[in-house]
Order: structure tokens, then C-alpha cells, then sequence
């Protein structure tokens, strides 16, 4: 891909589109991520309190393994509905699995909540939460560049006690082979070292995409779970949390490659957030794939030189994951 042309956004992946639908009265919103067709799925979930819909749709051992969206809400359980809209209104357009030829297009749509109940803003919805016409907004907001910070999903999101919100980042391994991320930020945990001020993930930042500071020093830190201590606050409550994201790459992947590739994005979460995977939080990692083949090895080299690949795009996905959590609060 042409330096020009180069946005820094998980749309850098051919084939992607991303769109935020924002309710501003009620500081809530949603994220979709659109495929240009049924690509290849995972999912790996590692919070101790998630809420999700259709992840075992994405189990290797079963049917389908492959999304035509992803849908990141907020809402917690109400955003669950957001789906419902973005389902809608791929099958109006046509995108979707078919049972016969003349059936209803039957798109596949993955999703996952964050808790943003308790950030302000009118939650007094009723028996109409806004997250289906959110969802339906979305898609049609869909684009290759896409704002991160308060938006979508992130709108509502917090980062311990400052600015949760939407972050991205990708990377070009070379040889047609684009990473990205796509991440909503809204942990129990810090994002930021002691000092208050440089990212957990500054080591992988690059061109100074989330403000370029750097510690001062040697610095060591043995609390090992930084912000849990504030849990008291009104500010962070317990439960009410969660980081969703997903990770994409320009290859032509298995379900079961793509929920390793999942794993071992969630590695990113640990580099860039401090305690992760808590029981207060969902935290949730899908991962979608499509593009050129992979190396194919003989059963001599026991799979060897594909799954060397496989490890060297997972690794860029969880350095993804890390720059666009650190990108996500930055721009909030």
C-alpha cells in the first residue's frame, strides 16, 4: 500500500469498513466493523464479565467460523440490540448466508457489550433502547476512515478514572500482509504508568501516534494491580466495565488460526492496560481474516512454516491492540 494512502486505522486491511453511530443525549453509541463478504472469525474472551452474541457461531467445530460484521456496543445488555440493527440492515442490502436462492439473506453478526450505564447522560429509554437504530446507523456510516476518542462504542467509555473511548492502529508486514486493530476502551485498569502521563504501551508506539511521552529514568512498579485501590470511587464501580476489540489481517486464515490469533492479541490488552482480564471487566477479542494464502508446508515439517506465520501476524496483532488502546484514550 502506498505511504499516501496509509490511515494508521484497521481499514488499512483491504476489504474493511468502519462506522460509529453516537447518541449524544445518552453518552452511549455503536462500532461496527463491515466485511466486504463472509470472512473467516474467531473469538476469544477472557474477561470475568462479558456479554456477547453469536461467539459460538465462531467455534471451529461449528458451521459457520466466519462474520459478516462485528458489532462493539455499549449499554451493557441493552447494547446487545445494536446487532439486531446492523443484521437488518445487511439483509436488506443483500449480505448474507443464504439457505436457497431466492431465501433472505442471513447475515452473521457477532457482537459484544461494554457497561456505560452508569457515565450520564438519559438512560431513561424504556421499552425503546436506541441501540437498534444505532446499529442500523452505523452501517450506513461505514467508511475506510472512521474518528477514534469519544465516539460509537467509546462514547460512554472510561480508562480507570480518565476518558475511555475508540482507538485503532495497523501495520505493514510486508508482502501484502496488513495487520490492524480495532479496539473500545473502557477498563477497570490504568493505561498509564505512575507518573501519570506516559502509556503501559509506549514501547510500541510509532510516529508519536498517542502523544510521544516517555518515562523519565528507571522506573519500576510492584503494585501489581495499579487503580484497583480506587474502586471505592463513584467514579469506577465495580462490574461496570470492559475492553472489546478486533483484530484483522490481509490473510486467508482457518477458525480455529483465527481464534489463536485472537489469544494472543489479547496480549496487547496486558501491554497496554494494568490489571487486565479482572472479574470486574468482559474484555472480549474477536479476529477476522481474508487475503493471500498462507505457506503451506508438508506433513514432514508437521505444518511448521505455516505456523510460523500464523505466530508472526498474531504477535503484530497484539502490538496493535496495544497502540490503539494507548490511541483510543489519547484522542478521547
Amino acid at each position: 500500500m502506498a505511504a499516501s494512502d496509509w490511515l494508521n486505522l484497521i481499514t488499512d486491511v483491504p476489504g474493511l469498513a468502519v462506522g460509529h453511530a453516537t447518541d449524544a443525549a445518552a453518552q452511549t453509541g455503536v462500532t461496527t466493523l463491515l466485511c466486504d463478504g463472509l470472512w473467516t472469525a474467531g473469538v476469544d474472551v477472557r474477561g470475568g464479565g462479558p456479554g456477547t452474541r453469536e461467539t459460538e457461531a465462531l467455534a471451529a467445530e461449528n458451521l459457520v467460523g466466519g462474520v459478516h460484521a462485528v458489532t462493539l456496543a455499549g449499554g451493557s445488555v441493552f447494547g446487545l440490540g445494536a446487532a439486531d440493527g446492523v443484521a437488518a440492515a445487511l439483509s436488506v442490502r443483500g449480505v448474507g448466508l443464504r439457505l436457497r436462492p431466492d431465501g433472505l439473506a442471513i447475515p452473521i453478526v457477532p457482537s459484544a457489550v461494554l457497561h456505560d450505564l452508569d457515565a450520564g447522560g438519559d438512560k431513561g429509554w424504556g421499552l425503546d433502547p436506541p441501540y437498534r437504530a444505532l446499529g442500523l446507523a452505523s452501517v450506513d456510516a461505514a467508511g475506510r476512515s472512521f474518528a477514534l476518542g469519544s465516539v460509537g462504542a467509546g462514547a460512554g467509555a472510561r480508562a480507570g478514572l480518565e476518558k475511555g473511548g475508540v482507538g485503532s492502529a495497523s501495520v505493514d508486514l510486508g508482502e501484502g500482509v496488513i495487520v490492524g486493530a480495532l479496539v473500545a476502551v473502557n477498563c477497570v485498569g490504568t493505561v498509564r504508568m505512575a507518573d501519570g502521563v506516559t502509556f503501559w504501551a509506549w514501547p510500541f508506539e510509532r510516529e508519536g501516534e498517542f502523544g510521544g511521552a516517555r518515562p523519565v529514568g528507571f522506573v519500576q512498579d510492584h503494585d501489581p494491580s495499579p487503580g484497583l485501590g480506587r474502586m471505592r470511587s463513584p467514579d469506577v464501580a465495580p462490574g461496570a466495565h470492559t475492553t472489546l476489540a478486533v483484530v484483522a489481517a490481509s490473510v486467508a486464515l482457518t477458525a480455529a488460526e483465527c481464534k489463536r490469533m485472537a489469544m494472543m492479541a489479547h496480549d496487547g490488552m496486558a501491554r497496554a492496560i494494568r490489571p487486565i482480564h479482572t472479574p470486574f471487566d468482559g474484555d472480549t477479542v474477536f479476529a477476522v481474516a481474508n487475503g493471500r494464502a498462507l505457506p503451506q508446508s508438508g506433513p514432514t515439517e508437521l505444518g511448521l512454516a505455516r505456523a510460523a506465520a500464523l505466530a508472526r501476524i498474531g504477535s503484530a496483532a497484539a502490538d496493535c491492540l496495544a497502540r490503539a488502546i494507548a490511541r483510543g484514550v489519547h484522542e478521547a
